[in-house]
């Protein structure tokens, strides 16, 4: 019986451990956004001119 709740216990450890592990890389991720293409056809008219 108490082989079967240490059993869970580390299980329950592991998961949890896992979880906090994926938090923290999906919030370390640097997102970034592609400009439109309009904006890049404005900002080389700029530099044209």
């Amino acid at each position: 019986m108490w082989v079967v709740i240490i059993v869970c216990i580390i299980v329950v450890i592991g998961v949890l451990a896992l979880s906090i592990m994926t938090l923290n890389k999906g919030y370390a991720y640097k997102q970034t956004i592609d400009p439109l293409p309009e904006e890049e056809k404005c900002d080389e008219r700029k530099e044209k001119d």
